[in-house]
């Protein structure tokens, strides 16, 4: 096994994973497959309304989509970390790209109606709750501890220029060859990171040892669901993250929502106004992501302090007189956000021990789905009773709130001490004496 490549111990580059050779292939690999999973995607809700006709059915194919993720995420946490971890991503992969190509095939064939569709989303989401921990976690093998930032920065970078090159790619494949080509073009995507994984090469620990992808002295029947619920439960650091992420992505961070509302009604702007407030928030994401990438030893304190910032961002940003102040207060928001959420994510993969990862990030999975779920409903009546502006603002400091409450009740504790019961002398020994 090659060593891993040697450089300063304060070399904080954003793209210091890059000088990993197998980390150059993964992240190609993760590029390919973004931008055909974005093809796939931009024409997915088209479909959806071409058969149906009906938006609510394409609502319903997304949900369908993420209900696995809801009831399966901790099951296939628990497979991650019981089985070989190249090999379940390359079979996830593979069995991806083979839901995508007969979703083509349906396509081309004219065979494909609405229970068939809910059918294939649903497959999808099930794989996918065994596919997303197992190819987070490869990618963090291929680089050292301190360099899994890096990591994680790069990957959102790639995740961001997929998006840009799949939905562009999309409009120019549809339009030549027709909707099939979306799907077999993601098929392509998913076969060709199921061909890159046999090459990839975990980089080795400290002590000269490969990275350990499960745990093989164990028995299977030990890598349990419970296993991995009861050491979230009781991981002090992990059960706030999840709080901190969980409070943030029901009260923030569904900008396409509160901030459309804004421009389009307090703020009097159209459409095009819109676009480019979200083209300043992809912007500041980019900026987060490669700020993010710096960091080393990321902690659950640094992502409260940068979470509260951007509630912060966000209330004020509710209290915009006009578009261009608006998009002065939305850039700095994206990027505190974007560093926050790459370094909640290195805590979160780095965190439990190597055995206990993709438990960990199948109870993550679980409560993300929860959070997806919630968000939208939950904003929605916000605005139904505060406006746009009420939900921002009431928002954004309800996060910040229970941010500043959290870390004052843990100080609190930490700082109380902790009494010792002394011992009561034996009655022989006080008559002996």
């Amino acid at each position: 096994m090659p060593p891993a490549p040697a450089r300063p111990r304060a070399d904080r580059s954003p793209w210091r994973s890059l000088t990993y050779r197998s980390m150059r292939w993964w992240s190609v690999a993760n590029l390919v497959s973004n931008a055909g999973t974005w093809m796939q995607l931009t024409v997915q809700n088209l479909l959806v309304l071409q058969i149906t006709g009906s938006p609510a059915a394409t609502g319903l194919s997304l949900s369908v989509q993420a209900a696995p993720g809801l009831l399966m995420s901790v099951a296939g946490g628990a497979a991650v970390d019981r089985w070989h971890r190249k090999l379940t991503a390359a079979v996830s992969q593979a069995l991806l790209g083979v839901v995508a190509f007969a979703t083509a095939l349906l396509i081309a064939f004219d065979q494909l109606d609405l229970g068939v569709l809910m059918v294939l989303a649903a497959v999808t989401g099930l794989i996918a709750t065994i596919d997303g921990p197992a190819c987070a976690l490869l990618g963090n093998d291929l680089v050292r501890a301190e360099d899994v930032p890096s990591a994680i920065g790069v990957g959102s970078l790639v995740s961001n220029a997929g998006r840009l090159a799949g939905t562009g790619l999309a409009g120019l494949a549809v339009g030549v060859f027709g909707t099939a080509a979306a799907y077999v073009a993601n098929g392509v995507s998913f076969l060709f990171v199921a061909a890159v994984i046999p090459f990839l090469r975990p980089v080795a620990d400290a002590a000269g040892r490969a990275a350990p992808a499960v745990r093989r002295d164990e028995a299977p029947d030990a890598m349990t669901v419970r296993e991995g619920l009861a050491f979230f439960a009781r991981r002090p650091r992990l059960v706030a993250l999840a709080g901190i992420t969980g409070i943030s992505a029901v009260f923030g961070r569904n900008y396409g929502l509160t901030l459309a509302v804004l421009v389009t009604g307090p703020l009097a702007g159209g459409a095009g106004a819109f676009g480019t407030v979200s083209t300043v928030l992809a912007v500041g994401g980019i900026i987060g992501a490669v700020l993010g990438a710096r960091l080393r030893k990321p902690s659950v304190r640094l992502v409260g302090t940068l979470a509260a910032a951007g509630a912060l961002l966000q209330a004020v940003a509710g209290l915009s007189p006009s578009l261009a102040v608006l998009l002065v207060l939305v850039l700095p928001m994206a990027v505190v956000e974007s560093v926050s959420d790459t370094a909640g994510t290195t805590v979160l993969q780095t965190d439990p021990p190597a055995d206990m990862r993709g438990r960990v990030l199948g109870v993550w999975g679980s409560i993300k789905t929860v959070w997806g779920l919630a968000g939208p409903p939950a904003l929605g009546l916000l605005m139904e009773l505060a406006g746009a502006r009420g939900a921002l603002v009431a928002g954004g400091l309800l996060i910040a709130g229970a941010i500043g409450a959290g870390h004052l009740l843990r100080r609190r504790r930490t700082r109380e001490p902790v009494l010792t019961p002394v011992p009561t002398p034996h009655p022989a020994l006080s008559t002996a004496a």
